[in-house]
Order: C-alpha cells, then structure tokens, then sequence
C-alpha cells in the first residue's frame, strides 16, 4: 500500500507536469540535451521564466543539469517521459474523435 508521502511525491510530479512550457522543454530535452540558452530560443520566453521551469522539473527528479564552465546543461533523467507523451497524445486525440462524434450528433 502507498504511503501518503508516496503520494505526495506524485502530486509534486504531476504539479510539474501541468504547465504548457514545462511539457515543451521535457519534449525538447528527451530528444538532446540543451543548454538555457538553446531551451529559451525554442520556447520563446525569456530566460528568468525558463529558469524558473527547469527548476521545478529539476527539483520533481525529471531533468538533470551538467555544467560546462558558466553554460547549464539539461537532460530528462526519467526514461519513462516517451511513454507519457505517447499517452497524452491518445488521450488528446481520443478527446477531440469524442468531441467532434458529439457535435456530429448534435447538427442531425
């Protein structure tokens, strides 16, 4: 049985998980490891937002950070990310088939 810690754990997980930006910057990272610089430019906010963003997906275990003199470097660390994504996706589009069959129904 799960402990309400264990719990918790999750929430923080899927506390981190539920923002647009986050999302894009784990989808980026799980293809190659990037620099703040590089994670900026691609989602297009400024760097203190970014900042901010990796910080809670370091701190809920999904990416790690290696310096290179002053320049951070991010990586996923969770290897299930790929499956999640694949997930989301088939929820996604299930959703909208759902959506689209219902308002069908309703033009009849």
């Amino acid at each position: 049985m799960k402990t309400q810690q264990h719990y918790q754990a999750e929430a923080q997980v899927a506390k981190a998980l539920a923002h647009p930006s986050r999302l894009m910057m784990l989808d980026l990272l799980g293809k190659s490891e990037m620099s703040v610089t590089e994670i900026t430019k691609a989602v297009g906010a400024d760097q203190s937002t970014v900042s901010k963003h990796l910080a809670i997906l370091k701190d809920a275990g999904l990416i790690g950070v290696r310096k290179e003199g002053t320049a951070n470097y991010y990586r996923v660390t969770s290897r299930c990310l790929g499956g999640l994504f694949t997930c989301l996706k088939a929820m996604v589009v299930s959703d909208v088939k759902r959506r689209q069959a219902s308002l069908f129904a309703s033009e009849m």
